[in-house]
Order: structure tokens, then sequence, then C-alpha cells
């Protein structure tokens, strides 16, 4: 995930940033502190720190990559659980309201305003006057009694 967000967006993420000293990816407590940050990890390991899968193993403990995740609590500040299966392979969430941004109220079109007329030809713009092309009717052809002569030979 981390290398094909590094693709799509090379000025903002770093492979390497993602790595520990040793240059592997981990989830434990040797995890980096750009792993443990990052959305992707607390996604996955959301409200994971309280799940016990096995009773002797502690709580939080990854059983694919055989370790205890790093960070036990995790907090979400922009989106909330929605859904997650009995196996945690499926999971749903939801992004929250924006408590910190302020709303502007709507405001009523102005009836005054006219809009801009566009040139023929000009890209990018919609013009407000519709475009018919005319064209010709096509007839329909006469059968001829040639057509209805042709029998397929058996």
């Amino acid at each position: 995930m981390v290398r094909i967000a590094e693709g799509e967006h090379p000025q903002d993420i770093q492979e390497s940033k993602y790595f520990t000293a040793e240059g592997e990816y981990r989830i434990d407590g040797r995890a980096s502190p750009t792993m443990l940050n990052s959305l992707m990890y607390k996604m996955c390991y959301y409200r994971f720190g309280e799940v016990t899968v096995d009773h002797r193993q502690p709580s939080g403990f990854d059983r694919t990559r055989d370790s205890v995740i790093g960070d036990k609590n995790v907090k979400l500040k922009h989106i909330e659980e929605a859904f997650t299966t009995s196996n945690w392979l499926v999971r749903i969430y939801k992004v929250k309201k924006p408590s910190n941004r302020v709303t502007k109220p709507l405001t009523k079109p102005n009836k005054n305003r006219r809009p801009r007329k566009t040139r023929k030809g000009e890209k990018g713009s919609v013009s407000n006057t519709v475009v018919i092309k005319s064209g010709k009717k096509l007839k329909k052809e006469k059968s001829t009694d040639c057509d209805s002569a042709l029998i397929p030979l058996l």
C-alpha cells in the first residue's frame, strides 16, 4: 500500500520513512513512527488492542505477523468504525462530520446576474444555446421483385 501511494504521490509519501532502521516493515514496538501514525495502520489496528485471540497470547497479538502490535490504544479523529466482521477481515469506516470548520450559510442566487456568452468553438465552456444540426431524412428503399424472387437453394 505504501509503495502504491508513493507512486501516486511521490512528493508527499516516501516509502523509506515506513521502514525501521534495519529496512523492514514492522507493526510491533519497533515500528517506525511514520508507520504508527499512518491512517492505514490506524484503520487496521483500531480496537485491536482490546482483542485476545488466544489465551496463551497477550491482547493485541497479530497471528498473521506473529507479533504484538506497537500501538494498542489507537484513537481515530476524522473517521469512525461503521462495521467490522466477526473475524475482522472486513472493516468499514465512516468519515466524521468536520467539527473544526465553520459552515457558511447558503446564499440565494443573484437573479440580476446574466450568464457570460461564449465564443463558438471555445473549449471548456458551456453555451446557453442549443445547436441543432439539420440533416437529410433517409428515404426507405422500395423492395423490388428481384429481392423476393431470390430463394435459398437447398
